[in-house]
């Protein structure tokens, strides 16, 4: 008997520990921005959290700046898996200084990046293209469109910053003298359009993208190195203002994108949640791949992190702690 009252004892205890330790992560919102690799990472976030760590957490739809701005002035939401912070970084600089907002884990471990990408297949076989300038050596295998006889640097639409620095790069490293055209693809799908439409020919194929992207999951490209150290001051005076007239050579800063929490959060929240917070990082190769399957079966977030999660179980794993890791296994 003294057994049986000694064994409800304890396991009581352990309930009650077990209500603690529910209590001290809670309820929390996630902030989901309005891109795939942000929806995907918050859909993972919930499920880690929620399974893994005994949390309550829902997730809300937020974008850059309002979502850590009111991460700063209002303490919600709670945590914001993909924040952008070199698009703010002063308020960001702020939030960390007057201790509301705590910085975890670099989201994105080799930082989003943006240039001029060619073709896998176009840099396997000519390995001498490692450059901007190597490749304006050949305008006959990036050929244009619309005459063959010149090469074709691709753009973005007009509107959006990379379209503007591309410009720029344009004239600095002499494009227009190596017999290239500019060309306008005038839309996000248009420019899409334009590497599908070079991949599934195996034509050859330069312009501007960025990663993370569904497409660079789908059609492998190689980013052309710039030959140039980044040069801040001259980034800022001249690659990206559009009628500046004489741009320099520079290379493209990668940005930063790093998981944010509240410091009200980050305080209740309890050693492990913030253990895996601090841990939890993956590659633009990985989420590349994720976002092209997620595209090509119309996948969820909460699709997305699932799939993730049953094919890359050493990644994760090395997360979270193992008692998290068996429930989270369990979940699935």
């Amino acid at each position: 008997m003294k057994y049986l009252t000694a064994l409800a004892s304890t396991s009581l205890a352990f309930l009650a520990m077990t209500g603690i330790a529910r209590a001290e992560c809670g309820n929390l919102t996630i902030a989901s921005m309005n891109w795939q690799s942000a929806e995907v990472l918050a859909s993972l976030d919930k499920f880690i959290l929620n399974n893994g760590y005994g949390c309550k957490a829902d997730v809300i739809v937020g974008d850059t700046v309002p979502t850590i701005t009111s991460m700063i002035e209002k303490g919600q939401p709670d945590l914001a898996p993909e924040g952008w912070v070199d698009l703010l970084p002063d308020v960001v600089n702020r939030g960390i200084t007057e201790g509301k907002l705590i910085g975890a884990a670099v989201a994105l471990s080799d930082a989003a990046v943006q240039g001029w990408w060619i073709p896998k297949y176009v840099a396997d076989a000519h390995p001498d293209i490692k450059t901007i300038d190597d490749a304006l050596k050949h305008p006959g295998l990036f050929p244009d469109p619309e005459d063959k006889s010149k090469g074709a640097i691709h753009n973005g639409p007009q509107g959006w910053g990379g379209t503007v620095v591309t410009s720029q790069l344009y004239k600095a490293y002499g494009a227009a003298k190596a017999n290239f055209t500019l060309v306008d693809t005038g839309s996000a799908a248009g420019l899409d359009g334009s590497i599908a439409k070079a991949y599934e020919r195996k034509l050859g194929w330069m312009g501007y993208y960025w990663a993370p992207t569904a497409l660079l999951g789908k059609y492998e490209m190689v980013k052309l190195e710039h030959g140039a150290t980044y040069d801040a001051a001259e980034w800022k005076r001249c690659n990206t203002v559009a009628d500046c007239a004489d741009p320099k050579k520079n290379d493209w800063p990668k940005d930063k994108v790093q998981t944010l929490v509240t410091k009200a959060f980050a305080d209740k929240a309890g050693k492990d949640v913030m253990d895996y917070l601090n841990k939890r990082s993956w590659s633009n190769a990985t989420v590349n791949k994720l976002m092209a399957w997620m595209t090509d079966n119309q996948a969820s977030g909460d699709d997305g992190a699932k799939k993730f999660l049953k094919e890359n179980e050493a990644l994760w794993k090395a997360w979270v702690s193992p008692d998290a890791a068996a429930k989270i296994k369990a979940a699935l």
